[in-house]
C-alpha cells in the first residue's frame, strides 16, 4: 500500500517549484483536451446524485446499520470461516491498514448466501490507520457505486474487530504487474485501458454533488479483475472536497511519497487538482515503467517526476525513456499525446492541470484511435518510423536517368 506520511514529515519531504515552469509548456489546444462542457455531456460519466452522508463514529454505525442497506454486516465468526481461520496461505497482501485475505462466503458461512469470492481486509489495531480510516471506507464505498470503484460487499465491527469485505479482484494490483522484470501482461493497449478506467473512477468522484477527493491515487490502489478492468480501492484517506465559494479544504497532510501534489504537501490545501497530480504520476509510471520513488537509481533519477517530466515534451528524449517492454506496440503520435497529457497533469501550478473529465475524454480519443489503427492492420512505432526514414534515405534508383523520389513519413 506504499509509504504513507502525515504533516509531521513535511520538513524532511518538501517539493520545490521548478524555475521557468511555464516555458515550453504545451497548450491545451496542442493537447486537444476537450472543454469541460463537452465532457460533462458524455454518456460514459454519471455523477453521484446526492451528497455522501458521513457516519461519524463506529458507535453510530452499530446503532444504525440500516444506513447502508446495500452492505452486509458480518460477525467475526463468519469472517473466520470465510478466510479459513485467517490462514497464512489465504493472504493476498499487507499494508498500513493491515492484512488482506482471500475468502469465500457461501452457505457454510451464512445460510442462503450465494457463493461469492471476496477479499477481506482486517484492520491491524497496532497499524498506522484506525477507526477513522476504516469508517471512511464504509462511508464512501457503502454509498457510491461505479464500474471503476471496487465494490464493498460488507463489513464487521464486532467488539474491537474492524474488517471490510470487498469483491475479489483476481489479477491483483497494477503495481504487482507494472514493476515485474518481465511485464508481458501489461501491453501498451492494456495500459491505456487501465489508465482510462482509473480516470473514469476519479472523474466520478470529482463530479459528485459535493466533490470527493480520493487523496491516495497510486499503483497499489488500482486493482484489476480477471479481464484487467481497473477499479480504485482503499478509500481510507478520501475526503469531501470544497463547496460553494471554497477554493480548497485544509487538512493535515496524508498520502504517499512521490504521488502527493507539491502544493498539498507544502500548504495542506486539498483540491480535486491534487488527485490529478497523482494520476499524472501513475500515468508517468506506466509510460516509463519505473516507480515514482526509487533510491536504487542514480541520485538524479530517485524522483521519477523531477527526472522524467522535462523530457516528456522532447520527442527524441522521450523515445529513450519509454518502457522498452512496450517496444513496437504503439504509434509515435499516440505516445507523444499520452506523454503530453502526463506533462500537464504534473504541472506545478494546479490550475495548469486539466480536470479529470477532460483527461477521460482525451484517453477515450486515444483508445478509439488505437482501435481504428489496429482494425486497419497495424501501426508504425517510434522505432519503426526511424527505420523507415533510414531506408528511404538509402533508396537506389533502378531506372537509368530516373531521379530518386522522396516520401514524407
Amino acid at each position: 500500500m506504499g509509504t504513507c506520511f502525515s504533516s509531521d514529515d513535511d520538513e524532511q519531504h518538501s517539493f520545490q517549484n521548478n524555475p521557468g515552469e511555464n516555458q515550453g509548456f504545451p497548450s491545451k489546444e496542442a493537447l486537444k483536451i476537450p472543454s469541460k462542457q463537452s465532457i460533462l455531456e458524455s454518456p460514459n460519466i454519471k455523477s453521484p446524485s446526492s451528497v455522501v452522508v458521513i457516519t461519524k463514529d463506529v458507535k453510530s454505525l452499530r446503532q444504525n446499520p440500516g444506513s447502508y442497506s446495500n452492505l452486509d454486516v458480518f460477525t467475526y465468526d463468519e469472517m473466520r470461516i470465510a478466510t479459513k481461520l485467517f490462514r497464512p496461505d489465504q493472504v493476498l497482501g499487507e499494508g498500513g491498514f493491515g492484512v488482506v485475505y482471500k475468502g469465500l462466503i457461501d452457505d457454510n458461512v451464512r445460510s442462503g448466501y450465494s457463493k461469492t469470492q471476496v477479499a477481506v481486509k482486517e484492520l491491524d489495531p497496532e497499524g498506522i490507520q484506525g477507526d477513522r480510516e476504516w469508517l471512511a471506507e464504509v462511508n464512501y464505498l457503502g454509498q457510491l457505486q461505479h464500474p471503476n470503484l471496487v465494490k464493498l460487499i460488507g463489513y464487521c465491527c464486532e467488539e474491537d474487530h474492524r474488517l471490510l469485505v470487498y469483491e475479489y479482484m483476481a489479477s491483483g494490483s497494477l503495481e504487482k504487474h507494472l514493476f515485474r522484470r518481465v511485464c508481458a501482461t501489461l501491453t501498451w493497449s492494456r495500459r491505456i485501458k487501465i489508465a482510462l478506467d482509473a480516470a473514469k473512477g476519479l472523474a466520478f468522484l470529482h463530479d459528485a454533488e459535493r466533490p470527493i477527493i480520493y487523496r491516495d491515487f497510486k499503483t497499489s490502489n488500482i486493482l484489476l479483475d480477471a479481464d484487467f478492468n481497473a477499479k480504485l480501492s482503499d478509500f481510507g484517506l478520501a475526503k469531501d472536497g470544497p463547496m460553494g465559494d471554497q477554493t480548497h479544504v485544509s487538512t493535515r497532510v496524508m498520502g504517499t511519497y512521490g504521488y502527493a501534489a507539491p502544493e498539498y504537501v507544502m500548504t495542506g490545501h486539498l483540491t480535486a487538482r491534487s488527485d490529478i497530480y497523482g494520476f499524472g504520476v501513475v500515468l508517468l509510471e506506466m509510460l516509463i515503467g519505473r516507480r515514482a520513488m526509487d533510491k536504487s537509481r542514480p541520485s538524479r533519477e530517485h524522483n521519477l517526476v523531477e527526472w522524467a517530466r522535462p523530457l516528456l515534451v522532447h520527442n527524441k528524449k522521450l523515445v529513450r525513456i519509454l518502457d522498452p517492454r512496450m517496444e513496437g506496440q504503439y504509434s509515435s503520435k499516440t505516445a507523444f499525446k499520452v506523454a503530453n497529457l502526463a506533462y500537464q497533469c504534473l504541472s506545478q501550478n494546479p490550475k495548469g492541470r486539466p480536470i479529470m473529465t477532460q483527461v477521460v475524454e482525451t484517453l477515450e480519443s486515444i483508445q478509439t484511435r488505437e482501435e481504428e489503427v489496429l482494425f486497419q492492420g497495424g501501426s508504425v512505432t517510434l522505432f519503426e518510423a526511424h527505420d523507415v526514414k533510414k531506408k528511404e534515405n538509402e533508396v537506389k534508383v533502378e531506372g537509368e536517368g530516373e531521379a530518386p523520389k522522396e516520401t514524407m513519413v
